[in-house]
């Protein structure tokens, strides 16, 4: 049995859990959050808890204490929400959002579009250098942030790019000239 699997997921302050067989679905303020478990693994929610349980089959482990990992973050998601921070530093580099489109001025020929997902919020803020990403989906918030990094990801000679807010980038000398 997996340790993390083991622990229940208490749930916050507003929030609702329903399990119906396989599915189990969250209700908060900020939405609502489904998610489907493997063959094999359980849950039950009493007492403002959600348990998960798993059949005694050693390969089940491992979706034992992801599927508790995952009803957790959907706990999390619909409560509290996920955001991530994205830094843009680089001379002429600026994002610009348009409806559901972020325009990524990245020192290309032309500007990269990203399409930003349903259940996204995006702002772009200190003249264009600094994207906000919120969600309730803690993987589609991280997923939107990593395909937006993964346009210009922060170099280490000059440290131009787009990075995550709190991000070190380890620093490398350049070419020294003789």
């Amino acid at each position: 049995m997996s340790r993390i699997g083991k622990e229940p997921v208490t749930l916050a302050e507003g929030v609702t859990a329903s399990v119906d067989g396989q599915k189990v679905t969250v209700k908060g303020k900020l939405g609502e959050l489904s998610y489907t478990m493997h063959d094999g693994i359980t849950a039950k929610a009493e007492d403002g808890r959600i348990v998960v349980s798993c059949a005694d089959d050693a390969a089940l482990g491992n979706f034992h204490g992801l599927a508790r990992a995952l009803i957790h973050n959907m706990v999390v998601g619909v409560s509290v929400g996920y955001k991530k921070q994205l830094s843009i530093e680089g001379t002429g580099f600026k994002a610009v959002l348009k409806g559901k489109e972020l325009a990524l001025s990245l020192g290309f020929a032309s500007p990269k579009i990203f399409t930003v997902p349903d259940g996204i919020t995006c702002t772009v803020e200190n003249d264009g250098l600094q994207v906000t990403l919120v969600g309730v989906d803690k993987a589609l918030v991280g997923e939107s942030a990593a395909r937006i990094r993964a346009y210009y990801p922060a170099e280490p000679y000059k440290g131009k790019g787009i990075k995550y807010v709190g991000e070190h980038i380890r620093r490398k000398q350049g070419k020294k000239v003789a």
